[in-house]
């Protein structure tokens, strides 16, 4: 399912610019930003909170897209124009290069930008409380790094308590 543009609720309107025969934006949009999109859209002349026109800014943000298009890669040359056009790589060095745009696509596309795979239902229930310790870990050092403080107690109290049930699982 997509995510709108603007937040993290499910997109419900799905908005496809296609000029010259050519798809040149996708647009996702719950029922709220929608409605602001819209209300943009009926008054062209609406100011971002730079203070700068929306349509300038639309023509900025078209130009810098251009300039993202025409990115190659080193190795075997091909543009992210070339990849959004048949929807392949050349070469596994693409990812690196393309990286910045591949991940708002990717976001969009699954609602995450990191593979965490699908752990088998056979798995021995350790197995599956280890991942879930790893998870935990890894979502502590996320928090940390944002500065969420207060999420990260709630993640170490979280992990603490799990790991005194493993060890007395043991």
């Amino acid at each position: 399912m997509k995510k709108c543009h603007a937040c993290p609720k499910p997109a419900v309107y799905h908005i496809t610019e296609v000029r010259e025969g050519e798809v040149k934006k996708e647009l996702h949009f719950c029922e709220e930003h929608f409605h602001e999109y819209m209300t943009r859209l009926d008054n062209p002349v609406a100011e971002d909170d730079s203070g700068v026109p929306q349509a300038i800014q639309d023509l900025a943000d078209d130009a810098e897209a251009k300039l993202a298009d025409d990115v190659s890669c080193p190795n075997c040359g091909i543009t992210f124009r070339e990849f959004r056009e048949h929807g392949r790589f050349g070469c596994p060095l693409d990812y690196d290069v393309f990286r910045e745009q591949l991940l708002p696509l990717l976001e969009n596309i699954h609602g995450e930008t990191e593979h965490t795979g699908k752990i088998p239902k056979s798995t021995p229930a350790g197995s599956r409380q280890h991942y879930d310790l790893i998870r935990l870990r890894r979502d502590l050092a996320t928090a940390v790094e944002q500065e969420a403080y207060e999420t990260a107690a709630r993640l170490r109290d979280e992990i603490q308590s799990f790991e005194g049930k493993m060890g007395r699982a043991e």
